[in-house]
């Protein structure tokens, strides 16, 4: 993610900042030009920008400490473009809920900011078929779903945003790496498979050469998958051990793992970040000097973040923590990658 700013003193400022820490000033995110507004902290609910000295108004749900967005006061509006995907929400009498359904709002709309760099469409399945939605749902409450995606509902359960309880499903499942931002991401890939893919012929034909046969049964195959363990042998073709379930979960899985290596390389770019090993160690060495979601050739974006992950691993673990990225990215991964990175690229699903 690009580093932002205060427009009233200069101070940097992260995405989820309601106030800039050094002069106090209220900021909120502007998704239509990717800037932090800076306001007066004396306006009340119509907000004079520093910038340009437009009017704006916060989305409703910063009256609930989850949003941060703006939305421009002429607008009709009540929800930013983020919140405006919500259809379901917890029940927020429940203390519990709101800390769990806030931490979902950090993850959802970072995916948000995301997707709207790449440009690509995000209508509201409230308002169209073909749209998209979110339910946070909590079990608690006898709701008997689970983390998933189904014709454009991204279900995600509040149970997810407890860290111990997240960690001992990550052990249970032998998962290397499980978080919000991985769910969100992991779960979108497959409403972009249906939107990107399978009304395309020829790309259809295009991910089956490079993913497989999408028409083998999906329940069968991760009954298989459950009983067998997954292929054993899953390391040299693909990015996880659950994407040799069937080739729509591949999709996904690759997905997300693309959008990590996107967001890290942007984050990286942004700061400015370089590797460069003192004793010159073959293709270690790595400057991000471009914005990656305007960089066509994906292989570059590969070059770089590679050296950036592996370094950033080398950090953590001499502070005895986990790998930030604790995954080998293999060349048929990087295959899988450059085709999404291809598809988006040209996709009549962008923003024009």
């Amino acid at each position: 993610m690009k580093i932002f700013q205060c427009g009233h003193c200069g101070h940097p400022l992260f995405f989820e900042n309601i106030y800039c820490e050094n002069c106090d000033h209220t900021v909120g995110y502007n998704d239509t030009q990717v800037i932090m507004n800076t306001f007066d902290q004396s306006m009340d609910s119509l907000l004079f920008a520093d910038r340009d000295n437009k009017q704006y108004r916060f989305c409703k749900n910063k009256e609930h400490g989850v949003c941060n967005w703006l939305i421009e006061a002429g607008s009709s509006n009540d929800y930013c473009t983020a919140c405006s995907l919500n259809r379901t929400i917890p029940n927020l009498s429940n203390k519990t809920n709101h800390e769990k359904w806030n931490k979902l709002e950090i993850a959802k709309h970072r995916l948000i900011y995301q997707l709207q760099r790449f440009g690509l469409e995000l209508p509201s399945k409230m308002v169209s078929e073909s749209g998209i939605c979110f339910d946070f749902l909590a079990q608690s409450e006898g709701v008997n779903a689970m983390t998933g995606h189904a014709n454009g509902v991204i279900t995600i359960l509040l149970s997810e945003a407890d860290e111990v309880l997240r960690e001992q499903m990550r052990m249970e499942m032998s998962e290397p790496y499980r978080t919000l931002i991985g769910h969100f991401r992991h779960e979108v890939g497959h409403y972009f498979w249906d939107r990107l893919i399978a009304n395309n012929t020829i790309l259809l034909e295009r991910f089956r050469t490079v993913f497989g046969d999408e028409r083998r049964d999906y329940g069968e195959a991760l009954k298989l998958y459950y009983a067998t363990g997954g292929n054993q042998q899953w390391s040299d073709y693909f990015i996880s051990k659950y994407a040799t379930s069937h080739p729509w979960e591949d999709w996904a899985e690759s997905w997300a793992h693309y959008l990590h290596i996107m967001d890290v390389t942007e984050t990286a770019y942004y700061f400015g970040l370089k590797v460069a090993p003192i004793k010159g160690f073959s293709g270690m060495t790595s400057e991000v000097n471009f914005d990656p979601y305007l960089m066509k050739d994906f292989n570059e974006i590969v070059e770089v973040c590679i050296p950036l992950l592996f370094a950033a691993n080398a950090v953590n673990r001499s502070m005895g923590i986990p790998d930030v990225y604790p995954f080998v990215i293999n060349q048929s991964v990087i295959n899988k990658m450059t085709f999404m990175h291809e598809i988006i690229l040209g996709s009549s699903l962008r923003s024009k």
